[in-house]
């Protein structure tokens, strides 16, 4: 579960009093920012399908403590239903003319979605194209959009930083494909329409309430359970780790920015971390060690992601504080918190 209500540092007096309507709101990383506009004085409207792509009470966990907030409500829906989207959507869009949608919502994962491609396709693009045609037929203006570092594909070479002005012509997994389309859908209806459009590249995001499937929620149950983790590859690959308040930092912004019709930003911490040296921090919040069972490469992983934020730093004021040995030992922390709940 999340931590009570509390005052959010990065929320800002210009989101106050403004309503958005959040899809993906009941999960991870959705459930965060809606506790942080919540805070911050602003309404917020989930629409989450809560699905079973990993288990739903997690979801209902999340959203629990936000319940009682008078600003607060949730949408049970599925973004590939084109006419309960249209419905939703049209019903805020009254209190989303100075606001936003917040679109979070998506199938993700990069190796899940080598085994069900229709289903990414299906809930990622046309998920989308749901939405972003409710926000054109019902006047909502501005429109924010969860993308990924996925984007880059195998951008290594160089061992450089990814910046937002490379191609993202040649992703290697379905998850990745949805994301370039869904930032080309978004640009199209920009340019056509004039929706204000910001898409925002995760780069590897955790902290409290992170989904289970993920490596660093996966890795301290197992390391703390004293069981075998599954680890592909030597350890070698590098990921741009970022704790789950500097990506809220960076939504917060994003909802306020004007200053263009379309633009992409990189949300990082703009640092990159082996895999090896990830698995040492959780043995040493942990105080265990970890029993490695190495496994082939999988299809689709990339060996690096590494964010440049120089953008978005210039023009969100975004600036990540946490760094990976903080985030780790606060993410344990969170864990072992709810090992111990009743």
């Amino acid at each position: 579960m999340l931590l009570p209500l509390a005052p959010e540092p990065t929320m800002t007096a210009g989101l106050s009093g403004k309503t958005y309507l959040v899809t993906g709101g009941a999960g991870f990383i959705g459930s965060h920012v809606a506790r942080a506009l919540l805070s911050g004085g602003a309404r917020v409207i989930v629409l989450d399908d809560f699905n079973d792509f990993y288990e739903p009470r997690l979801k209902e966990a999340n959203v629990r403590p936000l319940l009682d907030h008078p600003g607060f409500r949730v949408q049970r829906a599925d973004i590939r239903d084109t006419a309960a989207v249209r419905a939703i959507v049209s019903e805020a869009a009254p209190a989303l003319a100075d606001g936003a949608i917040l679109h979070l919502a998506a199938r993700a994962g990069v190796r899940p979605s080598l085994a069900e491609p229709r289903l990414y396709l299906e809930t990622n693009v046309t998920g989308t194209l749901n939405l972003v045609e409710a926000a054109r037929e019902f006047g909502v203006r501005k429109f924010v959009f969860a993308s990924s570092s996925s984007v880059y594909g195998e951008r290594s070479a160089d061992g450089g930083p990814f910046r937002e002005d490379q191609h993202v012509s040649k992703p290697i997994s379905p998850y990745a494909s949805t994301k370039v389309m869904g930032e080309s859908l978004l640009h199209t209806y920009s340019h056509l329409h004039g929706l204000r459009v910001v898409a925002l590249r995760f780069f590897t995001v955790y902290g409290p309430a992170q989904r289970p499937d993920l490596a660093i929620h996966k890795f301290t149950r197992l390391i703390d359970r004293g069981q075998t983790v599954p680890v592909f590859g030597d350890g070698s690959t590098q990921r741009d780790y970022t704790y789950v308040d500097d990506i809220v930092q960076g939504v917060l912004a994003a909802l306020e920015y004007e200053q263009s019709r379309f633009e992409i930003f990189n949300l990082g911490e703009s640092r990159t971390v082996r895999l090896s040296r990830l698995i040492e921090l959780i043995e040493q919040a942990l105080g265990k060690k970890a029993l490695i069972e190495r496994q082939p490469l999988q299809p689709g992983d990339v060996p690096l992601t590494y964010a440049d934020i120089s953008k978005a730093r210039r023009l969100l004021g975004y600036e990540p504080a946490t760094p990976i040995e903080e985030g780790i030992q606060r993410f344990v922390a969170w864990h072992l918190e709810q090992q111990a709940a009743p």
